[in-house]
């Protein structure tokens, strides 16, 4: 089963929006208007490393881009 999180919840996972602000290099008002908003797909590829570390592996880059992860992340196969 895979994991389902909500913009809000991953910004959450990842420390917050400011932290999560400093690592995809934006504004912490930005941040905010992502837990309304969705986070933008460029912002998430990212991000997407880092929620994978730190949901210790409950959501994997493969599960947040199942259809692009081998063009984005080659060293994954």
């Amino acid at each position: 089963m895979k994991l389902k999180l909500s913009d809000s919840a991953i910004i959450d996972l990842l420390g917050g929006s400011t932290k999560v602000a400093k690592l995809a290099g934006v504004t912490p008002n930005a941040v905010s208007m992502w837990r309304k908003n969705n986070i933008p797909h460029e912002k998430f590829v990212i991000l997407a490393a880092t929620l994978e570390r730190e949901s210790n592996g409950l959501v994997t880059r493969k599960d947040i881009f199942p259809q692009s992860w081998h063009l984005i992340w080659p060293e994954l196969l």
